[in-house]
């Protein structure tokens, strides 16, 4: 039997990932941006960070993003539903993450801001289901990398450091979880992850 008795996994970039980029090139040359630029823009000012830690309302992160941007505010709900328009959820991984219950317990651990649950279950009824504990940034006030959000994931599993996986698409998150003593792998896609996982379960002494 295997000692890893626990998944947690990231969400945006991996079980949500950003597959048809077709609407963000609209609005990036819609505002003479790059994609990079206007993304950097929505997930990388000083109000975005304040939203991911729950500091701020994530309206308020909208209407100063549209600002900066020059965007009117009466077509600041088109700007962010256009935003969103090419997100897609993983549902193959999902299943996956579902079929390793009961034996594995599951955990979504996501730098999010205080919206994106309501809009997950939304948009994608259920698809958070499969989780066991689900922790947002925003609601417990503390982001990835920082080693308390790691350690209250695993205190919510009720297990041991070692004794999980930790899954995400960004390198310092992986090393944050490592450092903790969780078992880390990056999210390169979707088929490589589910190999990883699976190769810890059998690898893992």
């Amino acid at each position: 039997m295997s000692p890893i008795k626990a998944v947690i996994f990231d969400m945006g970039g991996v079980i949500l990932r950003n597959i048809d980029r077709e609407p963000r090139l609209r609005l990036a040359r819609k505002l003479g941006k790059t994609v990079d630029e206007l993304e950097e823009f929505v997930f990388a000012s000083e109000t975005s960070e304040l939203a991911t830690l729950g500091k701020i309302d994530v309206g308020t992160h909208w209407t100063k993003t549209c600002e900066v941007l020059g965007i009117p505010p009466e077509e600041m709900g088109e700007f962010i539903d256009e935003f969103w328009a090419g997100d897609r959820m993983d549902y193959e991984l999902t299943a996956f993450l579902d079929g390793l219950r009961p034996g594995i317990r599951t955990a979504l651990l996501s730098n999010a801001w205080s919206d994106v649950p309501a809009r997950l279950y939304d948009l994608y009824p259920g698809a958070l289901d499969v989780f066991d504990e689900v922790i947002f940034s925003a609601a417990v006030g503390m982001e990835k990398p920082c080693p308390e959000i790691y350690r209250l994931a695993i205190d919510r599993l009720g297990i041991k450091p070692e004794e999980a996986v930790f899954v995400d698409d960004m390198p310092q998150n992986v090393r944050g979880a490592e450092a903790v003593g969780l078992h880390g792998i990056r999210f390169l896609n979707p088929q490589q992850a589910r190999q990883d996982v699976i190769s810890l379960f059998q690898s893992v002494p």
